[in-house]
């Protein structure tokens, strides 16, 4: 059902593909970056590391500030097209979906249109090569695009990865359908009630609380405002480094 549905939006957006911003739809820019293999894309801001491993591939973009918000888009699905109304360096009828993973740093010494692509206020995608080149031809460099967010595809659950040392836990969560951000997350252990953590940076939230030796359950609600408990998915032997997956999913 799932590849059906991901099937059906595929060729929807490729019947709406045309020069006009239609409803829904924003206008923007991209380019690419990290070579043919997309190797140069993994790390980045939001904290994922191996974007292969993590469940993100190589179909992942940087976003400009405006549309990075501190790491709060961190996840999020977008659906671009070549805008082939402002370009004639597109691949027509085609389209990308791809995953936010990192962020594009701002050039305050380059202006809008030449090479400060990332200025605010200026909605942009640097997005990998191997995903850029679905929608437009090499030698452009820099496309204009028009672009929605939508639902997040992902195979199996959340995954939760601790870091951190003492009372300080930091987690990273990965591999989140739906919307594919968190609004908010709270930790409980296996002695305390709910504690709300707090964004530290990209898609890692943090905790002061004493929690190790304790079996570990978060509660956390999506971006789209889906709202899901993860009772005791992370064993009381927990160790930091150590990432443990899930079978639940969010589906908005």
């Amino acid at each position: 059902m799932a590849g059906g549905k991901r099937l059906f939006l595929q060729l929807l957006v490729l019947c709406l593909a045309a020069p006009a911003v239609r409803s829904g739809w924003l206008q923007g820019t991209a380019t690419f970056y990290g070579g043919r293999d997309g190797s140069g894309t993994m790390g980045g801001a939001c904290g994922y590391g191996n974007l292969m491993e993590k469940g993100y591939g190589l179909t992942n973009a940087a976003l400009s500030t405006v549309l990075f918000n501190d790491g709060a888009s961190c996840g999020q699905c977008y659906l671009i097209i070549c805008d082939q109304g402002r370009s004639k360096m597109c691949r027509p009828g085609t389209a990308i979906t791809v995953s936010a993973t990192n962020f594009c740093p701002p050039n305050y010494n380059l202006p809008n249109d030449n090479g400060g692509w990332c200025n605010p206020p200026r909605a942009h995608f640097d997005m990998s090569q191997p995903a850029w080149l679905n929608i437009g031809i090499y030698e452009a460099g820099i496309i204009p695009v028009v672009y929605q967010q939508v639902k997040c595809w992902r195979d199996g659950g959340l995954r939760f990865t601790i870091t951190g040392f003492n009372f300080f836990q930091l987690v990273l969560v990965t591999n989140m359908a739906g919307s594919g951000s968190i609004k908010s997350i709270s930790v409980k252990g296996t002695t305390t009630g709910w504690i709300p953590m707090s964004r530290n940076w990209g898609a890692n939230w943090q905790s002061l609380a004493g929690l190790v030796g304790q079996c570990l359950s978060f509660a956390i609600t999506s971006s789209g405002g889906q709202y899901i408990v993860f009772q005791d998915v992370i064993p009381a032997w927990w160790q930091f480094g150590q990432t443990y997956s899930t079978w639940q999913q969010f589906d908005y």
